[in-house]
């Protein structure tokens, strides 16, 4: 299989006429066609593709681009303007924005402030486990022995840095506590890799599909971002390695293990493999481990990347908030002992280290063995939701993962979009194919986490077939706000 190669260019203030069109895609419907041109664009800014700020194309060029009059954009704009998502300056353009009654979500995107009876399908993540408690309350008897310091801890404190070492080696890869760095979330451990290896228009080679956040991260730091197609198995070897021969990425992204959203776990093989194929593109590879410790059948698990890297070429990423709670913002880099003093230079920057309670709390969360329990819920959970979708969805696609917390579902239709906006009336919150791919591709998908109760899982599934049928008839909804999608 050939290398499915698609490429964007770098973030700037403006987004040409071209690019907009090709995030719009097919942007009509049945209704006039202003108005499927302003919802089209709204939804972008809602979901996180147009970020408050972006300059949009002029009308004229706007028009050229889209096949569309003239009048139908200044319409569109327009309607964009009343709503609060377009703020105009005659003689110098017109800049997406947010209304009030607003807010920004985990993921950067945004939702109106009443979600609160929403079935949430955006996020895949589960609550707190009830352990968490009893672990805050031991951190708190133990923080006194910390308060007499400045509480400043770039690298993270030495217990948890050695209990995440620990695992690491039970694991396969020997590590010692020099070679993690605390950070704020996964996300932030992300954002810390880009800073210290990626500079603006160096190429990032990324999965289609791949995490939503992921590219909203990578467009921030205005990388040139290339994806290789996965196949409806995993991933592709021929692909991947054609991606890195002929564009020699700064870094590339990937998810070994229990894939978001595809479920997809990389087999050793190739793992190893691609540690190979990095260094001699020169590539650096971020790894994201999220969810290497949520097998939800009995299997054995493959050795991390980084076990296969000889060369100091992986940084491998990891956090608490899908095994334990996305609340407890704890994540981590793991990397050679140099590569982690420089991201902790890097991050004096910026937050000079993350809470003392906080990591302590993680601390005593891994000293509970919490993984056997989350991952039965998690097995009953996903073979519910396995159950509902083939009996609503016979035409509906899907592999079931062995892991991980998602199915990645291909419809019958290209109608992802219309699907997620439809399925607002009836208050469900699903992740669109087009948040997890570039320049609006994905549209025969959805991620349906199964995170959620069985009986709320059942009824997302009901509310969904209301939806698809809403959808085959024409009906957007009824035109309220669109929800965010989250992590």
């Amino acid at each position: 299989m050939k290398s499915q190669f698609t490429e964007s260019g770098p973030l700037t203030r403006l987004i040409g006429a071209a690019q907009l069109a090709r995030l719009l895609g097919t942007w009509r419907d049945n209704q006039a066609d202003y108005l499927a041109l302003a919802s089209a664009v709204h939804r972008l800014i809602v979901d996180g593709r147009l970020q408050p700020g972006i300059r949009l194309p002029a009308e004229r060029e706007a028009a050229l681009a889209l096949g569309a009059s003239r009048t139908t954009v200044t319409a569109a704009y327009g309607r964009l303007r009343d709503s609060g998502f377009l703020v105009s300056r005659r003689g110098a353009g017109s800049w997406t924005a947010l209304p009030e009654g607003h807010q920004v979500a985990t993921s950067g995107l945004w939702t109106p402030d009443d979600t609160s009876d929403v079935l949430d399908l955006g996020c895949a993540a589960m609550p707190a486990p009830v352990e968490l408690l009893e672990a805050a309350r031991e951190a708190v008897e133990e923080l006194p022995a910390h308060a007499g310091r400045s509480g400043y801890t770039p690298i993270g404190l030495e217990a948890l840095r050695g209990a995440l070492a620990a695992r690491y080696t039970e694991r396969g890869l020997p590590t010692t506590p020099g070679q993690i760095l605390i950070c704020g979330g996964a996300q932030q451990a992300f954002d810390l890799c880009l800073r210290l290896l990626l500079s603006p228009g160096e190429q990032a080679l990324v999965e289609a599909p791949t995490y939503a956040n992921a590219l909203v991260a990578l467009t921030a730091n205005r990388a040139r971002v290339a994806a290789y197609g996965l196949t409806p198995t995993g991933w592709d070897p021929e692909a991947i390695g054609s991606a890195l021969r002929q564009g020699r990425p700064r870094i590339g992204y990937l998810i070994p293990d229990f894939h978001n959203p595809t479920g997809h776990l990389m087999p050793a093989d190739l793992r190893e493999q691609l540690a190979v194929a990095a260094h001699q593109a020169g590539t650096d590879l971020i790894v994201d481990e999220t969810f290497a410790e949520l097998p939800i059948e009995d299997q054995v698990m493959p050795p991390p990347l980084a076990a296969f890297d000889r060369h100091a070429r992986v940084l491998t990423i990891g956090g608490l908030s899908k095994s334990h709670w996305g609340g407890l913002r704890v994540g981590w880099i793991r990397a050679a002992g140099p590569v982690i003093q420089r991201l902790a230079a890097l991050r004096t920057g910026l937050d000079m280290g993350s809470p003392v309670l906080e990591q302590l709390t993680a601390v005593h969360l891994l000293e509970r063995d919490l993984l056997p329990a989350r991952r039965a819920i998690l097995r009953s959970r996903r073979d519910a939701l396995v159950g509902a979708l083939r009996e609503t969805f016979p035409d509906w696609r899907f592999p079931v993962p062995a892991g991980g917390m998602s199915l990645w579902v291909e419809l019958d239709a290209p109608v992802s979009t219309a699907l997620a906006r439809a399925a607002e009336a009836y208050r469900v919150r699903v992740a669109a194919g087009p948040r997890f791919g570039l320049d609006g591709l994905m549209e025969r998908f959805i991620r349906v986490p199964f995170t959620l109760p069985e009986e709320s899982l059942q009824e997302v599934v009901r509310r969904l077939a209301l939806s698809r049928a809403d959808v085959e008839r024409g009906i957007a909804g009824p035109g309220r706000a669109p929800l965010d999608i989250v992590a």
